[in-house]
């Protein structure tokens, strides 16, 4: 019972992604073709608002539930690393229409075909925890 609080946040989330075309495949492909702003203007409203917010924790030293310190580390890595993992993520988000979020609120909508790119997900992910210690990080 303790969980049904997530159940209902992802419903929420689903229900507002649903609404604002965030998960609308002809949306995605216009953002891929670069025709319109729309799917733009909801990443950089999500990336400045996480900016916003990561500022402000750092700044007012949140807390956890806990009573601990939310520490967010200072990260001094190669940038090629997020522009190879983010043009993986960017070519199976064109192959599949969706992102990972999505994928499962498309099923709920009805979108079927989303199975198989659920299970090509879970495929990755059991594959790159196989490869995990050989890759570069």
């Amino acid at each position: 019972m303790k969980f049904l609080k997530f159940l209902f946040v992802g419903i929420f989330f689903g229900i507002v992604l649903v609404k604002s075309e965030a998960v609308s495949w002809y949306r995605i492909f216009e953002m891929f073709k670069f025709q319109s702003f729309h799917m733009y203007g909801i990443i950089g409203t999500a990336v400045g608002l996480g900016a916003l917010f990561i500022f402000l924790l750092k700044k007012f030293k949140v807390k956890n539930i806990e009573g601990e310190l939310i520490a967010i580390p200072n990260k001094n890595k190669s940038i090629a690393r997020y522009l190879i993992g983010g043009s993986i993520f960017g070519l199976g988000w064109a192959l599949a229409g969706a992102c990972p979020g999505p994928m499962y609120i498309l099923l709920g909508t009805g979108v079927f075909s989303m199975v198989l790119v659920i299970l090509a997900a879970m495929l990755g992910t059991f594959v790159y925890g196989l490869l995990k210690n050989k890759l570069p990080h």
